[in-house]
């Protein structure tokens, strides 16, 4: 049933701000399109195939330009940015470095290229790009990426660490230590960087070496401030050296009244072989070696991707509408999927509840009923979720496709995943989903 008008969907952008569990530390959020995309796209555009997120097309495509301009800059800059979202970091370094010698005023590019070191550790060689953007945001990650010294993200411990969730909901949470101290509650969130709360950061002896404002919390301004964190430990697990941000938004407590000391997601993730068990209850994390075990029997594999600095999308389909580009957000609260009204109403069993709606900054958006969405072989039926009347302007959410250049019909959040155990392997670049 859609929920009545004094049961509303919960606003999750709203919650995750107040936390600050959104908080943006590389590029904007994906967006989905306010408009459906075209049946077909030209062969000879690989821009509209690479819109409709047709990417090995589109690849083809630009690297037949290239071989009748070797000297086009655009496809130089889209071919490495294929490789990036892929992690296929050779390539991504030689055509974004292309891309950049061509065309020095492709801050796009210099920025993408310099999340090709970030995501291999390599921050020293990040620096000098992210220096030539005379940008605020990234002049902030210089200083803190200049701070670092020594070896970053040294991982000790065991093999692999199980760490029961502590909640479920109104997302999963884990207990972990920072620098050394009593284990504390973190929310998981695959949108999430690594982000303390102010208390946990000066708890902890964090220090800040830089910061910067972008966002807003209930109205306000947000300035997130950024350090270097000697150590965290989850489980059996310890990782050292590694960058941190946090603010001073207010956050709710968990179930139990407690506070929670941050969150965590992506960005601790692609270091690891992670498991988000929803049916076992549980996270796990595995050394990335060649011997760590893939899922196999009863999974379903899918391609993923990684856009931004940390929001991972793959293909799933809305009703009998895909497969196409989604995003992977699993810290969604009380809501399966999030897309757009335009997309809902096209959608066969889709129902929208006009009678109840609900308001994202300032936005009006409407509680709907999915009658059957899906990621490969996983279906849910009857589920609930969020469409937006239109693009929030200047913040994450559904309506458009200028932050990625790709467009998505829609978030796959919280309340999808709870039957299955999903899985993350950013070296083979690939999303596993198995039933619990």
């Amino acid at each position: 049933m859609i929920p009545p008008a004094d049961s509303p969907l919960p606003d999750r952008r709203t919650f995750l701000r107040r936390t600050g569990l959104a908080m943006v530390a590389g590029a904007s959020l994906p967006l989905l399109p306010s408009a459906a995309s075209p049946a077909f796209a030209s062969a000879a555009d690989p821009d509209q195939l690479f819109k409709d997120g047709r990417f090995a097309s589109a690849e083809r495509g630009y690297r037949r330009l290239l071989r009748e301009d070797p000297r086009n800059a655009h496809a130089y800059a889209q071919v490495g940015y294929l490789a990036l979202l892929r992690n296929r970091f050779r390539d991504a370094e030689r055509y974004l470095s292309k891309a950049v010698a061509l065309d020095s005023r492709d801050i796009t590019s210099k920025q993408r290229l310099a999340e090709t070191f970030v995501r291999q550790d390599q921050y020293a060689r990040a620096v000098p790009l992210l220096k030539s953007t005379d940008r605020p945001r990234d002049k902030a990650f210089v200083e803190q990426y200049s701070r670092i010294s020594g070896t970053p993200w040294q991982i000790d411990g065991a093999q692999s660490t199980r760490v029961p969730f502590f909640t479920m909901d109104p997302v999963p949470s884990v207990e972990a230590s920072v620098n050394g101290g009593p284990p504390a509650k973190f929310w998981l969130d695959t949108y999430a960087t690594l982000d303390l709360s102010q208390e946990a950061a000066e708890a902890a002896g964090v220090r800040a070496v830089a910061e910067w404002s972008g966002g807003v919390a209930d109205s306000h301004p947000i300035t997130s401030y950024l350090g270097i964190l000697e150590s965290f430990r989850i489980g059996n697990i310890e990782i050292r050296n590694l960058p941190v941000q946090w603010s001073d938004v207010q956050r709710p407590p968990l179930p139990d009244g407690s506070q929670a000391a941050g969150a965590f997601g992506t960005t601790i993730f692609y270091h690891f072989l992670t498991t988000m068990d929803y049916a076992g209850k549980a996270l796990i994390l595995r050394r990335k070696t060649a011997k760590a075990p893939r899922p196999n029997a009863g999974t379903d594999r899918l391609p993923l991707w990684l856009a931004g600095d940390h929001f991972p999308c793959t293909v799933g389909s809305l009703g009998d509408d895909g497969p196409r580009m989604v995003t992977v957000d699993t810290g969604g609260i009380g809501s399966a999927i999030d897309t757009t009204v335009e997309i809902a109403e096209r959608v066969d069993g889709f129902e929208v509840d006009y009678a109840h709606p609900n308001e994202r900054f300032g936005v009006k958006s409407y509680p709907i009923m999915a009658e059957r969405i899906s990621l490969g072989r996983a279906v849910r039926r009857k589920v609930r979720g969020i469409a937006l009347e239109k693009v929030i302007p200047g913040f994450p959410g559904p309506g458009q496709s200028e932050s990625f250049g790709f467009d998505l019909i829609a978030n796959f959040s919280h309340e999808f995943f709870k039957p299955f155990a999903i899985t993350f392997d950013y070296t083979d670049m690939h999303l596993y989903i198995t039933r619990g």
